[in-house]
C-alpha cells in the first residue's frame, strides 16, 4: 500500500488512496465534474486500466510505481493552458526525483521523463470544461512514475523503451517519500512564472539538436530539434529548411544500437 508522508501545503485539499483503481485520471475527472476542489489528489498502488496520451495503455503494476492524478483549477494555478501545466509538472517531477534519489532525470518533449536512456515517467494533462462557463475550468494532471519495475516485468513491447528509477528493484528510499515530494512540489504555493518554467524545462531537455521523426496524426516527417519557445512549442527545422513550431504531436528518436 502506498501512503505518502506529507508535509502538505495548504493547497492539498484531499488525498484519496486506493490499492487498485481503473484509472486515476478518470476518477479525477469524475470528481472534478462533481465539484471537487483544486488540490484534490487521487493516488493508487496500481491501475487496472491506466491510460496515457492518445489513449495508449499505461503499465501500472502494484508495489513498484506511483500513479496519481491532481485536480487543478486553472484560475488558481494562474497558467493559461494544459501545455504550460504539463511543462510545469515535468519540471516539478524531475526536481522531486532529484531531491529524493539524487539522480538527474531529463525531459523528452512534450511530457516524458527519462533516465539512462529509458522513459521512467509519463505525464498527461486533460482539460475539464464547465458547462456554465466557456473555456477550460480545470486540468486533470496524471503522473505515472516507474520506481522499481524490473526490465523483465514490462510488457514485451515496452522493454526497449521503458525503464525505472531502480530497475534492480531496490530503491534506497521508499516510493512513499517520492509520492509526498511530488504532491508537495506540484501544489507548492511557490509558483514560478511561465518564463521561469520554460527556462527550467529547457535546461532538462535532452533531445535538442537531435534528428527526429515528428508524428502528428497520420503525418510523419524528419526534422532537427532546435529549441522550445515560451509557449512550450518545439521548434524544429524540416529537411526543406523550414522552421516549424510544434504545439502537439510526438517525436521519435533514432533507435540506439
Amino acid at each position: 500500500m502506498i501512503k505518502p508522508y506529507l508535509d502538505s501545503p495548504e493547497s492539498v485539499k484531499n488525498i484519496m488512496v486506493y490499492d487498485v483503481i481503473g484509472s486515476t485520471n478518470r476518477e479525477a475527472k469524475r470528481q472534478a465534474a462533481e465539484g471537487a476542489a483544486h488540490g484534490t489528489v487521487i493516488l493508487a498502488d496500481s491501475q487496472s486500466d491506466g491510460v496515457g496520451r492518445h489513449n495508449r495503455p499505461f503499465f501500472s503494476p502494484p508495489g513498484v510505481g506511483i500513479y496519481m492524478s491532481f485536480i487543478l483549477s486553472r484560475s488558481v494555478m494562474g497558467y493559461d493552458s494544459p501545455t504550460i501545466i504539463t511543462s510545469y509538472a515535468a519540471v516539478r517531477v524531475c526536481e522531486a526525483i532529484e531531491k529524493v534519489y539524487n539522480v538527474k532525470p531529463s525531459i523528452k518533449w512534450v511530457n516524458d521523463i527519462y533516465l539512462n536512456g529509458k522513459k521512467i515517467c509519463g505525464i498527461l494533462a486533460e482539460g475539464v470544461s464547465d458547462p456554465e462557463n466557456p473555456g477550460v475550468a480545470a486540468v486533470i494532471l496524471g503522473i505515472g512514475v516507474n520506481v522499481s519495475t524490473k526490465p523483465a516485468d514490462f510488457p514485451e513491447g515496452l522493454r526497449g523503451r521503458a525503464g525505472s528509477l531502480y530497475p534492480n528493484g531496490d530503491p534506497p528510499v521508499s516510493r512513499n517519500v517520492l509520492a509526498a515530494e511530488i504532491i508537495n512540489s506540484v501544489l507548492s504555493p511557490d509558483m514560478p512564472d511561465e518564463t521561469e518554467i520554460f527556462k527550467r524545462y529547457r535546461a532538462r531537455l535532452f533531445m535538442l539538436g537531435a534528428g527526429v521523426t515528428v508524428i502528428q496524426g497520420s503525418e510523419r516527417f524528419k526534422a532537427t530539434t532546435l529549441d522550445i519557445d515560451n509557449h512550450g512549442r518545439l521548434l524544429v527545422r524540416l529537411e526543406t529548411g523550414e522552421v516549424r513550431a510544434l504545439i502537439w504531436g510526438d517525436i521519435e528518436l533514432p533507435q540506439q544500437p
